[in-house]
């Protein structure tokens, strides 16, 4: 008993013990939303969309690995008025390269190629192409110039083009640096990085993405603007001058955007792609480590930059992530793979940030729910292994599955596993995934003579099936 009291007034506010049930059930539910978190999203897009002038909006939301939300906001089209539905295929811009990323990595996997294989293998002729890398392009240090820096469709872009006559153009010209040397951010080096998937697999860039990537994912809204503009039941796309009108963007000449910026489809669509990162589900897991991993330069200086992918660690946590842009949309996707987040903004204007600003404070929303249901879910695992030193639980707080896991026979074995170790010194958790439609825990619980190590599964409702106890390491 001294144990038990001792423990319960280091964790456990008498507030929250009292309470401890209601709490769990109403609070941990990590694969959906809950109305506030709803209405919290939809304030910050229409917010968002409101300051920065921004016809609409279509947003998409993964927790636990699970698509939980899609919703758009705003006017898809501005003559006629036309709402902006979920529905809708919006272009994704250089959200693209990451799929032009796979495409290459799949072929890697099939042993047709190799990261490390020189361009000239693939595409000869081009400036030092016997010393840059496929991996060089993918990860933008290969020193080939971009062939479209600019914030607005130039006029040569207005014409049709295809992918050799840009880089006749733009990769015969001298490095901007030394391959490995700098990191720059240039669409000519996916130009060159489609043209190698689509010499080495004998189909077209998009044909090899349909059936490799989309199909399997279930992507069934994915189309190519490369070659017309997005049909009148989707968002029209809108430039500014200045602070002047919204006005129709010119769209780009044909081949213009190949494998650097040319897919559209559906928030939730991108957000199948998002969910299979996160679960490791299309690639085998040394092409989605490839895909993930900072690129160094030569000297060992960081990029930030994967393959196709920003990679970022703030407050420790791993983010992938890639905005998008082309004439008329802006985009952005970000992914917290070990918190089973992902956040896709799509919107009809270019050159803005609003998508990347709803992404943004979206997830910034969603981490500290997560944290305060983490926290509370770290209190109730904290309590039942104190009950559990007494031989006793609190039902209410386990499944059917989970109740009749736990015998009489059961709960002797545990009270007679923890009870002699002594008084409890602290609960630290492991970590958490999704896994079979539940939120996998794990934690270490620290006594004075031993240390245990608990695995729990709780399910959408915050119920525990799952509190297996055993030895640490």
């Amino acid at each position: 008993m001294r144990l038990l009291i001792q423990a319960l007034k280091k964790f456990l506010p008498l507030v929250f013990v009292l309470s401890c049930a209601s709490v769990l059930v109403a609070q941990v539910q990590p694969l959906f939303l809950t109305p506030d978190q709803t209405s919290s999203i939809d304030e910050l897009a229409k917010q968002v969309l409101t300051r920065s002038g921004t016809p609409s909006a279509s947003v998409a939301v993964v927790m636990g690995g699970t698509l939980v939300y899609a919703q758009a906001y705003g006017d898809a089209r501005l003559d006629p008025r036309t709402a902006a539905r979920p529905e809708m295929r919006y272009s994704i811009g250089s959200i693209s390269k990451q799929f032009t990323a796979a495409a290459i990595l799949l072929l890697a996997e099939e042993g047709k190629l190799s990261l490390d294989d020189k361009v000239a293998k693939f595409v000869p002729g081009l400036t030092r192409a016997n010393e840059v890398t496929i991996r060089q392009l993918l990860s933008h240090t290969s020193g080939y110039q971009d062939y479209w820096p600019q914030d607005y469709v130039f006029s040569l872009m207005l014409k049709e083009t295809n992918p050799t006559a840009i880089l006749d153009m733009w990769a015969r010209k001298p490095l901007d640096f030394d391959p490995g040397t700098k990191w720059q951010y240039s669409n000519t080096n996916y130009v060159i990085a489609g043209l190698i998937v689509e010499k080495v697999s004998g189909k077209t860039l998009f044909q090899f993405l349909q059936q490799r990537v989309f199909k399997p994912l279930g992507m069934e809204t994915v189309t190519d603007i490369d070659q017309a503009k997005l049909p009148a039941a989707d968002p029209e796309g809108y430039f500014r001058y200045a602070l002047g009108p919204l006005r129709p963007s010119p769209k780009e000449g044909k081949n213009w955007l190949f494998a650097a910026g040319e897919l559209a489809m559906t928030a939730a669509d991108l957000q199948k792609w998002n969910i299979s990162v996160i679960k490791e589900t299309l690639l085998k897991p040394a092409s989605y480590h490839a895909l993930e991993t900072e690129v160094l330069l030569n000297n060992g200086a960081g990029t930030n930059y994967a393959l196709g992918l920003s990679v970022r660690n703030p407050g420790g946590r791993r983010e992938l992530s890639h905005t998008g842009e082309v004439s008329g949309y802006t985009a952005s996707s970000v992914i917290l793979p070990e918190n089973g987040i992902a956040v896709v903004v799509l919107t009809n204007q270019m050159a803005v940030g609003t998508a990347s600003q709803i992404s943004q404070s979206i997830v910034a929303q969603l981490l500290k729910t997560q944290q305060t249901v983490d926290q509370k879910a770290d209190n109730i695992v904290t309590k039942i292994l104190i009950d559990m030193a007494t031989g006793k639980i609190d039902r209410s707080l386990f499944t059917d599955n989970a109740n009749a896991f736990f015998t009489d026979e059961a709960l002797k074995d545990y009270q007679a596993t923890i009870a002699p170790l002594g008084d409890l010194q602290d609960v630290r958790p492991l970590g958490a995934s999704g896994r079979g439609g539940m939120m996998a825990r794990g934690y270490s619980a620290r006594f004075a003579k031993k240390g245990l190590r608990i695995s729990v599964f709780e399910m959408p409702d915050g119920k525990i099936e799952q509190y297996l106890i055993t030895g640490s390491e």
